[in-house]
């Protein structure tokens, strides 16, 4: 199991220690609620140094880009990024990512999943036909999210950058708690607001980055916070999950992603999408709340009043900030509806759900 260079940090802090993706990661610290509650309210710190980051060079990168991504990256400047996804070759998702723009053209960063890193870059490659430069620099890049209302003013003691107007899905390189090259983002996981900040590990970084944040923000009720709650935060949000929401046999467009799938431009199953849009698709991934008490969890089926299977569920909780609990699943098209009444089968009980709109905070 690999550690990140935060591990002994998330130890000393009493942290709940578990694998995830290969790597040694803290689910929680004070308690999921808690920490949930403290990034909706104020700021807190996720160290997701497990993530994968590659970098495309050369004057086919954004060729090959295109060609393996659904959404449009000729639409990125320097200093943008945007959310996308890999198609594979059946119409399902390798993965989701994040596609950083460096320098138009040429220099690209993207951001993928822990688990995927070796699964995406095999992917990638294949594809490269016209000799881009690939580096896959997951080993020696860490990440801190910062995340919550409050993230931005808490940090800008640290850097000459100004956080809070950095709009977003944009970034800037620069100096960060005294560390050069920092590449910090204006993305996140929580729907809170804040920053992501990419560096190399190099002379001491990490220790004296995340020293730095705490020294700076620990006074301000900055608190480091783990895995579980940065679940609870995404799912409030109707953010999809590699593995649960979205995978190899599930389509963008029936995921909700068709805001990033782009039919201007050829991309792997291109063909496949356009063909779904013009069938009308069988199934939507929806958001729903339990009417009945219980929570749903992951692969529990999902049924109708005369208890016919109609889907399945791919994420649940209770809501931390809604006090109640609530879902995400594939139904068939016609339960897709907001207010169809849908039932969680939860052992041996229907238990009454509704669908309605995501995010499921306003």
């Amino acid at each position: 199991m690999k550690n990140t260079p935060f591990t002994n940090k998330h130890i000393a802090l009493g942290a709940k220690m578990a694998a995830f993706a290969g790597y040694n990661m803290p689910i929680s610290y004070t308690g999921i609620n808690d920490e949930h509650q403290a990034v909706r309210n104020n700021a807190g710190v996720f160290d997701v140094s497990h993530m994968g980051e590659f970098i495309l060079k050369g004057e086919n990168a954004l060729d090959l880009i295109q060609r393996v991504t659904s959404n449009d990256a000729s639409k990125l400047t320097a200093g943008k990024a945007q959310y996308s996804c890999l198609p594979n070759e059946k119409g399902g998702i390798v993965d989701d990512l994040l596609v950083y723009c460096i320098e138009e053209n040429k220099v690209y960063m993207l951001v993928v999943n822990a688990s995927n890193i070796e699964k995406d870059w095999n992917w990638i490659s294949q594809f490269n036909t016209k000799g881009v430069e690939m580096h896959n620099i997951s080993e020696k890049t860490c990440l801190l999210a910062i995340q919550g209302p409050n993230a931005s003013s808490i940090l800008q003691p640290l850097t000459d950058i100004e956080l809070v107007n950095l709009k977003y899905y944009t970034f800037a390189k620069g100096i960060f708690a005294g560390v050069h090259n920092v590449l910090i983002s204006a993305t996140g996981y929580t729907g809170a607001g804040g920053i992501e900040i990419y560096f190399e590990d190099k002379d001491g970084a990490a220790d004296k980055i995340w020293d730095a944040i705490f020294e700076t923000g620990g006074p301000k009720g900055l608190k480091a916070i783990g895995l579980g709650a940065r679940d609870t935060l995404r799912l409030e949000m109707g953010f999809c999950l590699y593995g649960n929401d979205i995978d190899d046999n599930t389509s963008p467009l029936e995921a909700g992603l068709g805001w990033i799938t782009k039919f201007t431009k050829d991309f792997t199953s291109r063909s496949i999408f356009e063909q779904q849009k013009a069938a009308g698709l069988k199934q939507k991934l929806v958001g729903f709340e339990m009417v009945d008490k219980g929570i749903p969890r992951h692969d529990y089926e999902i049924k109708d009043a005369a208890g016919q299977v109609i889907g399945r569920v791919t994420s649940g909780t209770q809501s931390p900030s809604l006090q109640k609990a609530v879902g995400l699943g594939y139904v068939n098209t016609a339960f897709s509806a907001q207010d169809s009444e849908i039932f969680i089968a939860v052992r041996d009980k229907l238990l009454k759900a509704k669908v309605v709109k995501v995010p499921f905070l306003s």
